[in-house]
């Protein structure tokens, strides 16, 4: 039972992390001057509160914010390899450990009881306790 539950959670896990390698996502900063102000993974980061407006913001003059993305990018290319294209030599280890795994586990063969149905016949007397015999 310990063991069952221990392999189905290192299975869940090992398919958290092919799913977590394999999605890429992005990673939204404001800054207001050198100070982060939020940061975002999944919506747009909240401003600083500073609304200026284009007319106001001249080609000379920048504003203080800025928005900062990093991309963290997954694994795209998952290498997967079918049985064909295996070498000779480790398609016959594969197939004779399946074949040994599989045969490792047989049942044991069903008894045969042969007084399976029979009914033992009913007590009169209790024989011991009548005849006074008991087994010291």
């Amino acid at each position: 039972m310990r063991q069952k539950i221990s392999h189905n959670i290192f299975s869940v896990l090992l398919a958290g992390l092919v799913l977590l390698s394999t999605v890429s996502f992005a990673v939204e900063k404001h800054f207001c001057g050198d100070i982060l102000i939020d940061v975002a993974i999944f919506s747009p980061p909240d401003s600083c509160g500073t609304n200026i407006s284009a007319s106001l913001v001249t080609a000379d003059k920048k504003t203080c914010c800025k928005d900062v993305v990093e991309i963290l990018k997954g694994q795209d290319q998952l290498k997967k390899t079918s049985f064909e294209d295996l070498l000779l030599d480790q398609q016959i280890f594969l197939t004779t450990l399946c074949y040994a795994y599989i045969n490792l586990f047989e049942g044991l063969p069903e008894q045969v009881i042969p007084h399976q149905d029979y009914s033992p016949p009913n007590l009169i007397a209790d024989i011991h306790v009548r005849d006074q015999v008991f087994i010291i």
